[in-house]
Formats: structure tokens, C-alpha cells, sequence
């Protein structure tokens, strides 16, 4: 599915001031692409607010080292938001968006949503989405390439790692020669992947081992190893020193396990209620499956959140991940 970039930017030129904002618990997709969006409408003269429902976590905050991000309720009210047109990245549905929903329903403005996940809800808003797409960085990136529209330092440091993170660093299936054509204009345009990979990848704190070390010994095997499972509760977070940021991408522990085709990690919320992550390297469908539990995602990985203890939640999804295991 490609995207009309005519007609997106066509869009674009009737406004002046924008809001851009993306789903809770934001990860580097989702930051930066709306890092990199931003610097697209600055430099077409427009204003631009960058508004989460959720903080940035501290693990990606080089990402914004002028912290141009705000958090609702916390920078800025809901009631301050009068943009004449609204872009989400992303995510095209109303469960990821968090507070910033309320937002949206009540906005009187334009709603654009530039998008590479299957799937949307109705957001009364018009879709640019490429679900082919390895990432929405990459659309972004396109996007100023179609205006022509230079990509600084800045930009391309957070639309690297937008990429980078998606792929899996280059590993997923995802991953097309078209990407490392993206990553080849990035690199020129100032992104500096030994930077992006130590600032992600290599400044783990003490908590953050600990609580790995926990996901690890509580995975458990299934289907002659491969279905892999394991899950983090929230005592785990104050016991460990470890933030809930630091699950980010806790999955691909179980993944790289020999024979696991489809991965799950259960990860309580503090306000109760579990998010689960979806991997898999064989024909089962993770959006399909995060669907029938309110999520969503990509074949390869989705995540959904379901209210419950840990018994309850852990075995109504492994019964329906065996049963399209087996199918």
C-alpha cells in the first residue's frame, strides 16, 4: 500500500499550527517519527507541538535533549490544545493513544494519520498508511525526501533509531534493500549508528539486569520449545531498581531461544491489567491474535492489554496462542 505524499502534503500546506503525538508508552518509532515529522513542519514555517500521553522513557530521552516534548497534564492541558490539525504517528488506534483521545474526540481541528501498523479504528480522521512499511520512521523520512525538505542531525538521529529499533536492528523480515536505502540517506544526513546503538543498547543500569535476569529464569517452554512465555509484575519494578521502560524489546530474550517460534511476555501495569507482546517466526498471525484480545500490531509482532490477574490473563492467551500454533 503506498501512500499519496501529493495529497499529504497538500493537506499539510492548509494549516499553520499542528499537534503531532503518538500512542502510550512510547518507544523509538513512535518518538522518532514525531522528532522527525516536527523538523518537516518547522522548516515548512509551520508550529508544531509535540504532546504524549505518556512520558518519554529515561532510556530514549537522547533522543529530545531539548525535552521539545511535552506530556499532557504534566507540560500541558488538554483545554491549551487548539491545533488546527492533529497528525498521529504511529498507531491508528483510540486504545494507544491514552489520555490523548480525549483530545481527539474533542478536537475541532484536521486528524491525519501516517501509520505502517494493520488495522485502524475510526478516528475520524484521514489515513496515509503503508502497512509494508518496516517503520514509520521510514514513511517520515520518505515524506521529506518527496518535499525535499532537508533532514538535519537532529532528525536523522531519531529517525535512525526509529528504523534501527523496528527491525530488530536489521534482523526482522521486515528488512528490505529499501531499508538500508533509508538508513544509507539517514547516515549521510548526520546519524552516527556506533552513538544510536551505545545510547540504546549499551548504558543498562543495575535494575534493568536484574529484572532481565528475572524474566529469564521465569520463561517457560511449550510445543517441544516452540512456544516460549515468561512475565514481569509490578513488585518486580520496586524489588529490582528496574523502570517499566526497561521490558522494552524483554521479548527478543525469549525469541533467541533455539527452536521458539512464537514468543509472549506478560508485563503487569502499575495501574493494574496486563500488556502482552506477541513474537513470531512462523505462519502464526500476531495481529490476528492480539486482535481477538483488543490489540493489534503486525503479523511478526503485536501487543494487546487485558484486565486480570496473572492466572487468568496468561491462560486465556496461551490457550488461543497453542490453538493457532496447531492449527
Amino acid at each position: 500500500m503506498s501512500i499519496d505524499w501529493d495529497r499529504l502534503a497538500e493537506r499539510i500546506a492548509g494549516f499553520q499550527n499542528f499537534v503531532l503525538t503518538s500512542h502510550i508508552r512510547p518507544d523509538c518509532d513512535a518518538l522518532g517519527s514525531e522528532l522527525g515529522m516536527a523538523g518537516i513542519l518547522r522548516q515548512l514555517g509551520k508550529n508544531v507541538t509535540i504532546v504524549n500521553g505518556h512520558p518519554t522513557p529515561p532510556g530514549l530521552s537522547f533522543l529530545d535533549p531539548h525535552e521539545s516534548i511535552q506530556i499532557l497534564g504534566e507540560h500541558v492541558r488538554s483545554d491549551e490544545l487548539k491545533p488546527e490539525c492533529i497528525i498521529i504517528l504511529d498507531t491508528s488506534a483510540w486504545a494507544q493513544l491514552g489520555p490523548m483521545g480525549d483530545v481527539l474526540r474533542r478536537s475541532k481541528g484536521a486528524k491525519l494519520v501516517i501509520d505502517h501498523h494493520v488495522g485502524e479504528d475510526e478516528l475520524g480522521a484521514e489515513f496515509f498508511k503503508d502497512t509494508s512499511s518496516e517503520a514509520t520512521g521510514s514513511l517520515v523520512t520518505r515524506f521529506a525526501q518527496h518535499l525535499k525538505v532537508p533532514i538535519t542531525k537532529a532528525m536523522a538521529t531519531a529517525l535512525y533509531a526509529a528504523v534501527a529499533t523496528d527491525t530488530g536492528w536489521f534482523r526482522f523480515a521486515s528488512t528490505t534493500s529499501d531499508t538500508y536505502r533509508v538508513i544509507a540517506d539517514l547516515v549521510e544526513a548526520g546519524a552516527s549508528p556506533s552513538a544510536i546503538y551505545g545510547d540504546l543498547y549499551e548504558r543498562d543500569t543495575l535494575g534493568r539486569v536484574r529484572l532481565r535476569g528475572r524474566i529469564l529464569s521465569r520463561t517457560e517452554s511449550e510445543l517441544d520449545g516452540t512456544l516460549m512465555h515468561t512475565y514481569v509484575l509490578k513488585e518486580d519494578f520496586s524489588e529490582t531498581g528496574a523502570l517499566p521502560s526497561d521490558t522494552e524489546d524483554a521479548i527478543n530474550l525469549t525469541l533467541a531461544i533455539s527452536g521458539t517460534k512464537v514468543a509472549l511476555i506478560f508485563i503487569e501495569q502499575l495501574k493494574g491489567g496486563f500488556k502482552i507482546s506477541f513474537r513470531s517466526r512462523c505462519h502464526v498471525d500476531c495481529n490476528q491474535l492480539a486482535r481477538s484480545f483488543g490489540g493489534g500490531g503486525h503479523r511478526a509482532a503485536a501487543g494487546a492489554f487485558l484486565e486480570g490477574n496473572l492466572a487468568t490473563v496468561r491462560e486465556a492467551v496461551l490457550a488461543a496462542t497453542r490453538k493457532a500454533m496447531q492449527s
